[in-house]
């Protein structure tokens, strides 16, 4: 008998209803709820086809957010990281060159020139 244990125990997702996590249902009901409202809301004003392709395009968005992960942060986490990070607290980062090098040795090489500029008198 062989039991499978995920590699990394964080990445355990309970599977609640047709195999899929609480969020990624409630994100599918979601897609589901706005693809009805499409349909019924413009049946009437465009053809058949048309509808159908909205409806995709409509779903779609709600659908994907339920399943994506970036950097380990869901939908919602990686918004809400997005929008602190360029409104609520954005910050201007500059790069100011230094070359740690000659800061380090800044002293030596001012002996040396001082003892150079002494032998050439």
């Amino acid at each position: 008998m062989e039991v499978k244990i995920n590699r990394e125990i964080r990445d355990y997702t309970e599977s609640l209803f047709f195999g899929l996590s609480m969020r990624q249902f409630i994100f599918s009901v979601f897609a589901v709820g706005v693809a009805i409202g499409i349909y019924f809301g413009l049946r009437n004003l465009v053809g058949t086809e048309t509808v159908s392709w909205m409806c995709i395009l409509g779903a779609s968005p709600f659908a994907v957010l339920g399943f994506i992960k970036y950097h380990g942060m869901t939908a919602e986490q990686f918004l809400w990281a997005y929008i602190k990070s360029e409104f609520l607290m954005p910050k201007k980062l500059c790069f100011y060159p230094t070359n740690i090098y000659f800061e380090a040795l800044k002293n030596i090489i001012a002996n040396h020139e001082k003892e150079e500029l002494k032998r050439h008198d």
